[in-house]
């Protein structure tokens, strides 16, 4: 399987109800490893499953991991994708930092982020990314790490060196090397585009 890391905040999360269209037609080859567990549908932390909504998260709904997998795979006929997702509306970057989440969490600890990080990633969304992707290292060969985040660190000159700091904790704690898995960053519009 080519599997491939997903993280960040309500975009990545799923912000979008999904419809009938969304729904009962995703390829047995794109799966999902669970990332928490959910009880509607069933489905327990550390087991694959067919990638049907919701992804991430029982708080999630559709996202960009979605159609990226589906999208994958009808691209490569002969092969199955697997998505590794993790994210929280809301969430500053640091909360993805090995480093930084911990005080980020003491130093906010009534934020929405700061609950879902609790309920579904065991405190530790970071921890949860590298437990998970591990475990699919077994059957797959990761190839790329998506993330959709931004909002709440909007404007902060060090978003991008905080971005490079976990893509390159990530390549070392997983024994994955830069030049064979890149990471893919989500844009917004510009102010000049409205």
């Amino acid at each position: 399987a080519i599997i491939y890391i997903c993280f960040g905040q309500s975009n990545m999360e799923g912000n979008a109800q999904w419809e009938a269209q969304d729904v009962g037609n995703v390829d047995e080859r794109f799966q999902m490893l669970a990332t928490c567990n959910f009880s509607s549908p069933y489905r327990r932390l550390g087991n694959w499953y067919k990638a049907e909504c919701p992804i991430v998260s029982p708080q999630g709904k559709l996202g960009p991991s979605d159609y990226f997998g589906r999208t994958m795979v009808q691209e490569l006929p002969d092969k199955k994708i697997g998505v590794i997702a993790v994210a929280m509306g809301g969430s500053p970057i640091e909360m993805f930092d090995k480093d930084l989440y911990a005080q980020k969490m003491e130093d906010n600890p009534n934020e929405w982020w700061v609950t879902l990080a609790n309920m579904y990633y065991g405190g530790n969304p970071y921890g949860r990314i590298i437990e998970m992707a591990k475990k699919a290292q077994q059957v797959g060969v990761i190839k790329g790490i998506l993330l959709h985040q931004g909002e709440s660190n909007n404007g902060d000159e060090k978003w991008p060196g905080m971005v490079k700091k976990i893509y390159k904790d990530m390549l070392h704690d997983l024994g994955l090397k830069s030049s064979e898995v890149h990471i893919y960053v989500g844009e917004t519009e510009y102010e000049d585009q409205g």
